[in-house]
């Protein structure tokens, strides 16, 4: 049962990456819809070697070298469960690159971007997952000797989104924004959507995808908790509505405002009262849209979806509120202590900033990152791939 619980929550996260690419494809412009298609793709396909070959032997000291009588009992499971433990937390790692590639896309070089992935995967992000879902360092002990309880961290809101989004900073601040994104003077100009269906699809992919991400998180089929699946429903919801009224009913907003609130609860889904996650959620919402406003307008970062604050910042919110929403004063089950969640997360933010700013740096210092001006002009569809996401209607046939 629990190789079948487990095998389907990674189908569920699996799914969730046709959802980062539609809600990518949808925002973007046409002349780039094939490069984010491909691009997610084909990231998938090296973080599953990153993290097959070097990266869950970083976090958890495990290598599959060895015959498969061997496998099927690696420690001390049966029926090849740690396979599909890989296998579930695989779809984790490969979120990283599948988050990073919202705010890059558009103006980001294909091969360069697949060294990326493969040294972001296998070294930076299971070295922070080791820490926290490991016990690497001491780090843990530490806290829970010095503020009374570890840092927890249920599905990832920082382990995983809050690392995405903060990679994605030095990526994005690296690149530059893309041709015609602001004026000489400074000033934002609009740059629109090619396809709101397409960008709500993703975002109904992710959200029901979701629900693999965080009660599947328990990791058995005993450990499945009723109280996840509504917290993570409460919290959609409240990011949702909040994003819709603070948003001013953009569409944008409020699909990415469902997923705000569903980063948010990821951290403390497991001990919240469903009123605290709603909270979380509305609060993560309304953060969002206060956030791209900001980082694009004001700090002229032009991170395409918005992932910093959506994944990034709504993270490492989740994280935090883990430690409030999670005290018995406050109906929780406790087991947390603010302090714990403060350092913990800030950990999780420091590393994700230095390391993207460190291998998206030596990557641009030695081949280059982004694509030429011809080339993002033409598009990414044609300069990289050489066909255009309607080749049909582009030949006029």
């Amino acid at each position: 049962m629990d190789v079948f619980f487990l095998t389907m929550g990674a189908a569920m996260v699996l799914a969730m990456h046709a959802g980062f690419a539609f809600l990518e494809v949808g925002t973007i412009r046409k002349k780039n819809q094939v490069n984010a298609l491909t691009r997610v793709m084909t990231d998938f396909g090296f973080s599953t070697l990153a993290y097959f070959f070097i990266g869950f032997a970083v976090a958890y000291g495990i290598n599959f070298f060895a015959p498969v009588s061997e496998l099927n009992v690696i420690g001390g499971h049966t029926n090849g469960y740690e396979m599909v433990h890989f296998f579930f937390l695989l779809t984790f790692a490969a979120a990283i690159p599948a988050i990073i590639s919202g705010g890059i896309t558009e103006r980001i070089r294909f091969w360069p971007n697949a060294l990326a992935t493969v040294l972001l995967v296998a070294f930076i992000y299971p070295f922070y997952e080791g820490i926290i879902w490991n016990g690497h360092f001491g780090f843990q002990a530490w806290l829970n000797d010095s503020f009374g309880a570890e840092f927890h961290d249920f599905a990832g809101s920082v382990v995983v989104h809050a690392m995405g989004g903060f990679l994605a900073l030095g990526a994005v601040t690296l690149l530059g924004a893309r041709l015609g994104r602001y004026t000489k003077a400074g000033k934002m100009k609009a740059i629109l959507p090619s396809n709101i269906p397409f960008l709500a699809l993703g975002s109904w992919i992710l959200c029901v995808g979701w629900f693999g991400f965080n009660v599947m998180s328990a990791g058995t089929a005993d450990g499945a908790s009723g109280l996840v699946a509504i917290n993570s429903l409460l919290a959609m919801v409240g990011g949702l509505i909040a994003a819709l009224l603070v948003g001013k009913n953009d569409p944008g907003f409020v699909h990415n405002g469902a997923l705000a609130g569903l980063v948010a609860i990821c951290a403390g889904s497991d001990l919240v009262h469903p009123i605290g996650a709603m909270v979380i959620g509305m609060v993560a919402g309304a953060v969002f849209v206060w956030g791209f406003e900001f980082i694009q307008s004001k700090l002229k970062l032009d991170d395409v979806l918005g992932v910093i604050p959506l994944h990034g910042v709504c993270g490492a919110w989740g994280g935090i509120a883990a430690g409030i929403f999670g005290s018995t004063a406050l109906g929780g089950a406790g087991g947390v202590t603010f302090m714990s969640q403060l350092i913990g997360t800030l950990l999780g933010v420091s590393i994700a900033i230095a390391g993207g700013f460190i291998v998206y740096g030596i990557i641009k210092a030695t081949i280059g990152i982004r694509l030429s001006e011809e080339d993002e002009y033409r598009g990414a569809d044609l300069s990289i791939h050489h066909i255009s996401a309607n080749p049909e209607e582009d030949m006029g046939s």
